[in-house]
């Protein structure tokens, strides 16, 4: 019953931690709605019942794959706003003004020296 659902959602992870490792943004793209959808699946196949006992092991080493696989994300997106800021690029600050628009901080570092 949920052992299909379980296989998807071990692949997509597995496939997920790869796109991450390699920066494969594509591939990161794919896997994050492959994984969705085998949630959506398990949440679907579960409705009501819950998860047989012998199952309950294998879910948390799935949400520790998944944990695992977003510190991995989160150190890429530092690496990459690292990168920026010595670029002299920043990130939007994320909150809005009163024109509704967000406002991004940059202050241009030369590259180099003439």
């Amino acid at each position: 019953m949920t052992h299909a659902p379980l296989q998807r959602l071990s692949a997509a992870l597995e496939e997920e931690r790869r796109a991450i490792v390699e920066h494969d943004v594509e591939g990161l793209v794919r896997c994050t709605q492959e994984k969705l959808d085998a949630l959506r699946a398990l949440e679907a196949a579960a409705a009501g019942y819950g998860f047989p006992d012998e199952l309950q092991g294998r879910l948390t080493e799935l949400a520790e794959m998944n944990h695992a696989n977003g510190i991995l994300l989160a150190r890429r997106r530092r690496e990459v706003n690292w990168a920026l800021r010595h670029l002299g690029r920043t990130e939007s600050s994320g909150a809005y003004d009163a024109q509704g628009q967000t406002s991004t901080l940059s202050a241009p570092r030369p590259l180099a020296v003439a």
